[in-house]
């Protein structure tokens, strides 16, 4: 796919993975839409978008509210018109052990976002893509739903509710002229991991040692490579995806590694 011209909505595009990906593909020539809860956010992110000489649109919604998705997805589509492609990169959680994790709210908000933020924002977009015929769902996960480790009951089970989102998506679609990708990405130094030093400290040691950090950069243009080529499952960087190959073959050795390396709980 040729992103010039193209209309693309990205979730949770006022920061972090999100904002990268916009900026990224504003620079190849799409018209960019970007939504998130923060209005100050949206507007800073806006300006750096345009600064790409992109059109850029931003709309602040409460997308854990699926009236709220509902009502966006109407006025975007009647100011700016039907995006070609949703690229899904809105979330949160902060990793927490069982013990830790002291309200049932904990783990409402967790599966909201990104889990139900993601099904709601496609559910409501595909409806008006039927008419059309088309579309192209991104979603934007961490490499984490493939592994298990200690003190992330909330954020892991949210992750490989998105793995088995975006496997079930591509088997309801399948056939069809819509395209789903997942992206699963390792650790990306985003505003995530500032805002959550506790969560950082938790990534097992063995990942550390193995994988590189991605910048947003490099996240951004990983998305945005997505969009073009449509390729259902995307794992990086490349150390990452050597990880879950393996762990394939001998994930009883994997899940040891990672509970022996997980990072303290305090």
């Amino acid at each position: 796919m040729i992103l010039k011209g193209k209309r693309i909505l990205v979730t949770g595009g006022s920061s972090g993975i999100g904002k990268a990906a916009a900026i990224e593909i504003a620079k190849q020539g799409a018209e960019v839409i970007i939504q998130a809860r923060n209005l100050e956010k949206l507007k800073t992110a806006a300006k750096e978008i345009a600064a790409t000489g992109a059109k850029v649109h931003y709309y602040s919604t409460d997308l854990t509210t699926s009236e709220a998705v509902e009502a966006s997805a109407n006025q975007i589509i009647e100011e700016v018109g039907l995006p070609d492609v949703i690229i899904n990169s809105a979330g949160a959680g902060e990793w927490l052990s069982l013990e830790e994790a002291a309200t049932p709210e904990y783990f409402s908000e967790t599966m909201a976002s990104p889990y139900l933020v993601t099904a709601y924002t496609i559910k409501v977009f595909y409806d008006k893509m039927k008419a059309r015929g088309n579309g192209h769902f991104i979603i934007i996960n961490s490499a984490a739903c493939y592994f298990t480790f200690p003190a992330a009951i909330g954020y892991l089970a949210a992750r490989y509710a998105m793995l088995g989102y975006s496997k079930a998506l591509q088997a309801d679609l399948h056939g069809t002229d819509f395209k789903v990708s997942m992206v699963a990405l390792g650790k990306v130094d985003s505003p995530y991991f500032k805002n959550n030093p506790k969560s950082e400290a938790r990534i097992p040691g063995i990942v550390g040692i193995l994988v590189p950090t991605l910048t947003e950069e490099e996240s951004g243009k990983i998305i945005a490579k997505t969009v073009k080529s449509q390729k259902e499952t995307v794992i990086a960087p490349f150390m990452l995806r050597m990880l879950v190959f393996f762990n394939r073959f001998f994930p009883g050795i994997f899940d040891w590694i990672m509970r022996l390396t997980g990072g303290a709980k305090n």
